[in-house]
């Protein structure tokens, strides 16, 4: 049986049951509120008592989905291995493709938590500085297969979160499309990191899965070569989700969250390690999850290797980026799916 959480569209907390929408909204005052951010915040128990009460619900025969959660902040890493290697041998030909600091901390950077959408949320084409300099729509427009945490109860400011109990913290996992306009990208990130290419839009899916619904899908995962500073240091893990990326139609990439070399706990662990709190609703994203073969990779930017290898489509055309009126859409059982159409920059 699948399990997950979401909201209706009017407000009121809903669960999935196979292929059964629940209505909760009557049961508890917890189940009542506008996002699943009041359940969250309650802690494991309430979440354990909300899956056992999902019987008592009624069915909502019709269910349009809300946004699940009202992100608090977003942090976005880099955590597939392959991923990584793909981008490094694409802009460093000549040099080592993993930078120094890789293999030793979960990178990242933080996001914008306003322009965290729903599913089915258009996406428009956004404008910014592009080399040269340029003005104008991005040329470039990518997607990013990954998967999200989100965070159920608070930490502390100025007290870590032990690597042990980084789990007691998340409430679930869904679907993430960090949307990416790679041309302002390449332009703005030096010497920081990722700032408006990646600040227009992030997607994500309607449901999210409780981690005990994801218990049978972890997996051991390949040795962290070096081993990680004593902070970092678990026995290495991964939930095996595999999932897959739908062009206009067209299947373009299956990929799987067993390809992440960093997990959600690392990540957590890292976040934290300077003092930093969780707040409830935060969304913790993996980056682009990509694996060892050209069909796992997870972005058009890999997928084309950069433009120069065109995507070919079910209906003859070719994509090496996202042109205006593409879907999107990307999916992961029992995650569900994410999924966003592209409209014009405004003006265009």
């Amino acid at each position: 049986m699948t399990f997950a959480f979401g909201v209706l569209r009017g407000g009121g907390v809903c669960a999935r049951v196979d292929d059964t929408v629940v209505d909760l909204s009557g049961l508890d005052p917890l189940f009542k509120g506008p996002s699943l951010n009041g359940l969250m915040a309650a802690g494991p128990d309430a979440w354990r008592q909300a899956r056992e009460r999902a019987g008592e619900g009624r069915d909502a025969a019709v269910a349009e989905l809300g946004m699940p959660v009202e992100p608090a902040d977003y942090v976005d890493f880099y955590s597939s291995l392959h991923h990584a290697t793909n981008v490094g041998r694409m802009f460093r030909p000549d040099a080592e493709p993993l930078l120094p600091n890789w293999r030793h901390l979960p990178v990242g950077y933080h996001g914008r938590a306003g322009t965290v959408v729903p599913s089915g949320t258009p996406v428009r084409r956004p404008s910014g500085q592009r080399p040269g300099p340029a003005f104008g729509p991005s040329e470039r427009l990518d997607i990013e297969l990954e998967a999200g945490f989100v965070i159920g109860t608070p930490s502390t400011q100025g007290e870590p979160v032990p690597i042990e109990r980084a789990l007691d913290h998340v409430f679930g996992m869904l679907l993430v499309n960090d949307w990416s306009a790679r041309d302002i990208q390449a332009w703005e990130y030096q010497p920081l990191g990722p700032f408006l290419a990646k600040s227009f839009a992030t997607s994500i899916s309607h449901w999210v899965v409780p981690l005990d619904e994801l218990a049978d899908r972890r997996v051991p995962a390949e040795p962290q070569d070096p081993e990680p500073l004593e902070y970092l240091r678990e026995e290495p893990w991964a939930y095996d989700i595999p999932l897959e990326v739908e062009l206009n139609g067209t299947v373009i990439a299956r990929s799987n969250t067993r390809h992440l070399y960093w997990s959600i706990a690392q990540q957590i662990a890292h976040l934290t390690v300077n003092g930093a709190s969780l707040r409830t609703g935060d969304l913790l994203a993996t980056g682009t999850i990509s694996g060892p073969e050209r069909e796992e990779r997870g972005c058009l930017l890999e997928l084309s290797w950069n433009g120069e290898e065109p995507v070919q489509l079910d209906d003859g055309s070719t994509r090496t980026f996202l042109e205006d009126g593409d879907e999107v859409a990307l999916r992961g059982e029992p995650l569900g799916e994410v999924r966003g159409r592209i409209e014009p920059a405004t003006g265009g």
